[in-house]
């Protein structure tokens, strides 16, 4: 069982929704929701703390769609399943922060077919194979302690602040000292 706040281990597989070095030391580990505001906004920083670490940083995306306050959140996260499948999980990621206002079937369909995926596969009855994995992520994130989107684990470690890039910098800084200490 998982202690409250503490990421769980299934979490951070690097394999799995993984952008930047997969050897880096840090991992910050995001539960996201492709349909959050709050999400969109962390999206570039995340990005931006990952491409400047010089391959001490990776960001580990798992799903934690709040469908009770976002809609069209649980088919965007099938959606990029389907896309992770298909190697195109950051593609499609992007392109829902980009249009979020545009997250229905239909909307997902045309996402498909601009990043040359089948719409049949990414959404609709075909995505529905996909909610196991999302489903997994959802209830890690419930384990791991998170109640909303962002939920970022910096090192394991939960970062409770809001994701400014100078913040996850000394977070991760924090977490290189303690990489190098254990």
């Amino acid at each position: 069982m998982s202690t409250p706040g503490a990421a769980p281990a299934r979490s951070v597989d690097p394999e799995r929704h993984a952008y930047g070095e997969p050897s880096a030391p840090v991992t910050v580990l995001e539960y996201g929701d492709l349909e959050c505001p709050h999400c969109r906004a962390a999206a570039p920083v995340l990005r931006e703390l990952v491409d400047t670490s010089q391959g001490q940083v990776r960001l580990v995306w798992r799903h934690f769609p709040l469908f009770e306050v976002h809609p069209h959140a649980l088919t965007a996260a099938l959606a990029s399943e389907a896309a992770g499948e298909r190697g195109r999980f950051w593609e499609l990621h992007d392109r829902c922060f980009a249009d979020q206002s545009h997250l229905a079937d239909v909307d997902l369909r045309r996402h498909a077919l601009a990043l040359g995926l089948d719409p049949d596969v990414v959404a609709g009855v075909g995505a529905q194979r996909y909610a196991p994995a999302v489903e997994v992520d959802y209830l890690a994130g419930i384990a791991a302690g998170a109640q909303g989107t962002p939920t970022l684990f910096v090192g394991g470690q939960p970062f409770r602040e809001r994701a400014e890039l100078g913040r996850l910098r000394a977070a991760v800084d924090v977490a290189l000292a303690r990489a190098r200490q254990g």
